[in-house]
C-alpha cells in the first residue's frame, strides 16, 4: 500500500510539474569573463550610440534635403527608421546583462522582444527587396520612372512591408509562445529566438517547428529572388550601355544598396545554413551580434560614405550648421 501511495505521489506531482508555467527565462549571455564583458560593454555601447545618431542622422538629412526628395531615399529614410528600433530590440537588454550576474527575461518580455526582432528583421529585408526594385525601373526604365515610382506606390510599398513583417512575427509568436514551458528555463543565447526557445518547450513542437521554417524560409528567399531578379535585369540593361561614363554612373547608384545586401544576407547564411546541431557555439552568437547590433550600423555609415548625394547633402548641411554658430 506504501509504494502504491508513494507511486500516486509521484505521479500528481509529475502532473503538477507539467502545468507549470515558467514564468521567466535566463540567458546564458556572451561571456562569464569579467574584463572581455567591460570590454564588450564598452564596445557595444559605442556601437549602439553610432547606430542610433548615425540613422536618425540620416533620417533628417533626407527629410531636410531637397535633393534627396525621390523614392531611393524615401526607402532609405525607412530603412533606418527599422534600425534604430531594431537595434534596440536586442542591445539595451544585452547590455544591461553583461553587466549583470542574472540575466533574466520575463516570459512576456522574451515574446515582446522575440517579437519586435522577428517582424523588423522581416521589414528590413523587404524595404532591401523594395530598393532594389526602385532601382531596377530607374536604370531599366529610366523615362518612365517618375511615372511608376509616384508617392502612392511607394507609400503602398512601405506598408506593405510593415503589414507582411508584423504579420508573419504575429504567426511565429503566437505559435511559440501559447506553448507549455515547464522545465528548464534557461535560454543559451543573449536574446529570445524562437528555434532556441522551442527547445525548451515541453509541449509538441513539430507544428512551430514547421510555421518558423516555412516563414523565416519565406521572409529570406522571397525578397531575395526579387533582388536576385532585379539585379539580373540592371545588369543586361548597364551593358547594353554604349556609354563607360553611363555604366559607371549607374553602378555608382546601386553599389551602396549593393553592400548593405551582402553584409545583411552573409550573416544570416553563415547563422542558418550550416547542419543542424543541438549546441549553440561561439560562432552562431557573434554572427548574431553581427546581425542585430552592427549591421543596423553599418547602412547608413555606408550610403553616407559611398553616395555622393548624401554626401553633399551631410556636407552642406555642416557648413549651414557651422555657418549659423559663426553668426551667433
Amino acid at each position: 500500500m506504501s509504494i502504491k501511495k508513494d507511486l500516486k505521489n509521484i505521479l500528481d506531482n509529475k502532473d503538477i510539474f507539467n502545468k507549470t508555467q515558467v514564468a521567466v527565462f535566463i540567458f546564458s549571455g556572451l561571456t562569464d569573463h569579467k574584463i572581455l564583458q567591460t570590454f564588450l560593454f564598452a564596445l557595444f555601447i559605442v556601437i549602439y550610440l553610432v547606430t542610433i545618431f548615425a540613422n536618425l542622422g540620416l533620417v533628417a538629412i533626407v527629410h531636410r534635403s531637397s535633393k534627396l526628395q525621390n523614392p531611393m531615399y524615401y526607402f532609405l529614410s525607412y530603412l533606418s527608421l527599422v534600425d534604430v528600433f531594431y537595434s534596440s530590440t536586442i542591445t539595451p537588454k544585452m547590455l544591461s546583462d553583461i553587466m549583470s550576474l542574472k540575466k533574466t527575461i520575463s516570459f512576456v518580455g522574451c515574446a515582446l522582444q522575440f517579437f519586435f526582432y522577428a517582424s523588423l528583421a522581416s521589414i528590413d529585408s523587404l524595404l532591401l527587396s523594395t530598393m532594389s526594385y526602385d532601382r531596377y525601373v530607374a536604370i531599366c526604365h529610366p523615362l518612365h520612372y517618375v511615372s511608376i515610382m509616384t508617392k502612392k506606390k511607394c507609400l503602398s510599398l512601405v506598408l506593405l512591408s510593415f503589414s507582411v513583417g508584423f504579420l508573419q512575427s504575429s504567426v511565429q509568436t503566437g505559435c511559440a509562445f501559447t506553448l507549455q514551458f515547464c522545465g528548464s528555463n534557461l535560454i543559451d543565447h543573449f536574446y529570445c529566438d524562437a528555434p532556441l526557445v522551442l527547445r525548451l518547450s515541453c509541449s509538441d513542437t513539430s507544428t512551430c517547428d514547421m510555421v518558423t521554417i516555412y516563414i523565416v524560409s519565406a521572409m529570406a528567399m522571397g525578397p531575395l529572388v526579387t533582388i536576385l531578379l532585379s539585379y539580373l535585369l540592371i545588369t543586361f540593361s548597364i551593358s547594353r550601355m554604349q556609354s563607360a561614363e553611363s555604366r559607371k554612373k549607374a553602378f555608382s547608384t546601386c553599389s551602396s544598396h549593393l553592400i548593405c545586401i551582402s553584409i545583411f544576407y552573409g550573416t544570416i547564411f553563415f547563422t542558418n545554413l550550416h547542419p543542424p546541431s543541438h549546441v549553440f557555439t561561439i560562432q552562431d552568437k557573434v554572427a548574431s551580434v553581427f546581425y542585430t547590433a552592427v549591421t543596423p550600423m553599418l547602412n547608413p555609415i555606408i550610403y553616407s560614405l559611398r553616395n555622393q548625394d548624401v554626401k553633399r547633402s551631410i556636407t552642406a548641411s555642416v557648413q549651414k550648421q557651422l555657418m549659423m554658430c559663426t553668426r551667433h
